[in-house]
């Protein structure tokens, strides 16, 4: 069984959990004696397994003698479970983590109910349950606490054997192949993607598993994406109740707390095939004498808390999800189409909700005040940036000649003052292009593509930005607790590790004083259009610290503001939603504002928003990695240009930027001697010839291997080493024996790699 095979090896900790869970997974061995081996139970610790025991029985938990402990009663009353899925209507349910069939009759299935102290259970945990079998409807667990985070469910595609059973090929790039027994298959059908429950590893051969979960056929068109979807638990199907209240909320009436703005001519600009619009925009002069050159800008944000009410099933649902997650292949919505595409999206010529913020600007782009305003607005046209950019250029555009004179070209004086006071900030300036996947008919990878960066978007950023700041001054201003996007000063290790870099450039950060996103502007001047552009671009991103939510304002250092809210995007962000719903109620705005309820689990609601952010990205970044790995599959013994863009002790991670590839090239096949890891440098030295190779290097190299489930590249390096910097051989020399062959083990112990984009 699972558990003698681990008692050979190391035994679990001792706690009321364990004990239970040992009693309830082997009824046949639940002896004191057979207990005490399980835990290696010795000397002092005796003590505290009677003391243990003594509980449970005297809570009526346990029964039995020491001779063989049970649960009392022919159905037990507490009991391990696993949380399997969500039903139609959203609930957790789950089952028996040990049944038997024999003694308690069919295995049950339960509906979890949980209250606001044990509310943390989720999907693929195991739980400690006080069960009710009498309960209406379905049996129902009760859950005293969580016992196992995330049970290890691995993920993988069942290939079938032809006298039953088979094996489950992982789909991570170090997961374990699995054997599935004649009866363990649930009835998979071989190439279907399958979730499974290791049971044990047994004396040789393949671990065995239980298939818990068929997800689907590996040959549907979403298939890739729907393996990030499992993999990370990201819910992507709505429960029938939430779906029921957006069809509901088309009833709400608006009321009287919307001013009406309908004649103001707000327009949306947005990517030319977006299919949900919740930002309209609109400028003008302002003819106040004493704003001389000044203006007012208006920016209208879709009334999501209008339709989205607290305490709602809709509402649990988006604070579950926290965020949409955007694939390559396909949208997963925080919120139903209902409301996202429909009720709350900003369509040209129909009446619409919105939370508007309008901000007075003077004639240097620096906002003077502001007032927020729930009104009913209609969007006078709904623009893409490329035509609105061809517009303002001269060039030939849809835009009708009467938005392009009365609402683009104030739009775009606006913006040139705004990107003076921006100038005037010096918010961190990196130059980081972002790639886009463009997909064929079959959902296979066509291109991979820049998207121009144009002065459309950079307007639009501005204003949210400056939308943003004002909502969070709006709610400071009111004493009202708010969440905020908080993006903190880079670490004193990482600052350090960057000037080590910079100094074998040659380059140097000031070390005096408060850091501040102007000196890193100004090196990142010094190497524009240089040869090291993109490698100190690369660098300087990675020593920023990650951006997160939180109740505490740390200001953003990237943008360079004191205080900061997302206000602008309530539609696919749930940060934005209770935003709107603090301004609603510290403004008396109305209805549907946040309740004293929601203010007391601020804190909770922005560490679980920030999860489900990193969740997402993690999410989108995989798939990405399996739709390229898919792409370049028949292409093994190509070459290729490309580029360095991670050094590790292990070896170097290698991009395509032609493909949006990234692959990873093995120390131990880079050549004939020894390469040391220089961490300040990001170099791997070469041991005998002083050269190797470095961050940002150009790269020629041979793909060896795609695996494209588990979103794998390897790649065999062709370029020779090439003669490095005097810093980088200053290092290298400083880390061998004075014999001049290399320290045993390579890389010195303290070395570490520090990988990782932070946004």
């Amino acid at each position: 069984m699972a558990s003698r095979g681990r008692t050979r090896n190391e035994a679990p900790e001792l706690t009321r959990e364990a004990v239970l869970r040992f009693i309830a997974e082997n009824p046949e061995e639940a002896s004191k004696r057979q207990i005490a081996k399980a835990f290696g139970v010795k000397g002092d610790s005796r003590t505290d397994l009677k003391n243990i025991i003594a509980d449970l029985q005297a809570e009526g938990v346990l029964a039995g003698s020491r001779k063989r402990y049970s649960q009392p009663g022919g159905r037990p009353e507490i009991a391990l479970l696993d949380i399997r899925r969500r039903d139609d209507d959203g609930d957790l349910v789950a089952e028996p983590a040990d049944w038997d069939a024999d003694a308690h009759g069919e295995r049950p299935i339960f509906a979890v109910r949980q209250n606001e102290r044990t509310a943390t259970a989720g999907v693929g945990e195991r739980i400690l349950a006080k069960l009710d079998y009498e309960a209406a409807g379905v049996p129902e667990a009760h859950v005293i606490r969580v016992v196992e985070r995330k049970q290890a469910l691995a993920l993988g595609v069942f290939r079938s054997n032809p006298h039953g059973g088979g094996r489950v090929e992982p789909v991570e790039r170090r997961g374990l192949e699995f054997t599935i027994g004649p009866k363990d298959g649930n009835g998979a059908k071989s190439g279907d993607l399958v979730e499974v429950e290791p049971l044990d590893r047994g004396r040789s051969g393949l671990p065995r598993g239980r298939i818990s979960a068929v997800i689907g056929s590996l040959g549907s068109e979403r298939a890739i994406s729907t393996i990030a979807l499992h993999a990370h638990s990201i819910p992507h199907v709505f429960p029938r109740t939430v779906l029921a209240e957006a069809d509901a909320a088309v009833d709400r009436a608006i009321g009287p707390e919307h001013e009406d703005w309908r004649d103001l001519p707000l327009v949306t600009i947005d990517p030319a095939d977006a299919k949900d619009h919740d930002d309209a925009v609109h400028a003008r002069d302002d003819d106040n004498p004493a704003n001389p050159g000044g203006m007012i800008l208006t920016v209208a944000i879709a009334d999501v808390s209008w339709y989205v009410r607290p305490g709602s099933k809709l509402d649990a649902e988006a604070r579950l999800r926290g965020n949409s997650v955007y694939f390559p292949d396909r949208v997963v919505p925080m919120l139903p189409e209902r409301i996202s595409n429909d009720l709350c999206s900003l369509r040209p010529d129909v009446d619409r909700p919105a939370l508007a913020v309008r901000m007075v600007i003077s004639g240097e782009g620096v906002k003077i005040r502001h007032s927020f305003h729930r009104v009913l607005m209609r969007s006078h046209a709904r623009l893409a940036y490329q035509h609105a950019q061809a517009a303002i250029d001269g060039r030939e555009s849809p835009v009708s000649p009467e938005i392009l004179e009365k609402v683009l070209r104030p739009l775009w004086d606006a913006y040139a003052l705004l990107r003076m006071a921006r100038t005037e900030r010096q918010p961190l300036d990196l130059d980081l292009p972002e790639k886009k996947i463009v997909l064929d008919a079959e959902g296979r990878v066509d291109r991979v593509v820049v998207p121009d960066r144009l002065d459309a978007h950079r307007l639009i950023e501005e204003f949210m930005i400056l939308a943003n700041v004002a909502a969070a001054e709006a709610l400071e201003e009111k004493r009202q607790a708010l969440i905020y996007r908080v993006h903190d000063a880079p670490s004193l290790s990482k600052l350090e590790a960057l000037r080590d870099f910079l100094r074998t450039l040659d380059l140097s950060l000031a070390k005096s004083g408060s850091l501040r996103p102007s000196h890193f502007n100004g090196i990142l001047a010094q190497v524009r259009a240089g040869e090291h552009e993109n490698l100190v671009n690369e660098i300087v991103l990675r020593t920023q610290s990650q951006a997160v939510y939180s109740l505490d304002n740390l200001g953003h250092f990237g943008l360079n503001l004191m205080r900061y809210a997302h206000f602008t995007s309530p539609i696919r962000r749930y940060a934005d939603l209770v935003v709107h719903r603090a301004l609603v109620a510290a403004l008396g705005l109305g209805q549907g504002g946040l309740t004293k309820e929601e203010e007391t689990q601020l804190t909770e609601t922005a560490e679980e928003i920030s999860k489900a952010e990193r969740r997402a990205m993690a999410a989108e970044r995989e798939t990405v990695d399996r739709l390229i790995a898919h792409h370049l599959a028949d292409r093994i013994g190509d070459h290729f240009e490309g580029r360095v863009t991670g050094v590790t002790k292990s070896g170097l991670f290698v991009s395509l930027p032609g493909f949006g590839a990234d692959g990873f090239i093995p120390i131990s096949t880079l050549g004939n001697e020894f390469f040391n890891f220089d961490e300040a440098a990001h170099s791997l030295v070469g041991s005998k010839s002083g050269g190797g190779y470095r961050l940002g290097d150009t790269v020629d190299v041979k793909l060896v291997e795609a695996v494209p489930l588990a979103g794998s590249i390897r790649f065999e390096m062709l370029t020779e080493p090439r003669p490095l910097g005097r810093s980088t051989a200053s290092f290298h020399k400083s880390k061998l024996r004075p014999s001049g062959r290399p320290r045993r083990g390579g890389a010195p112990k303290n070395v570490a790699a520090r990988f990782g984009k932070k946004r």
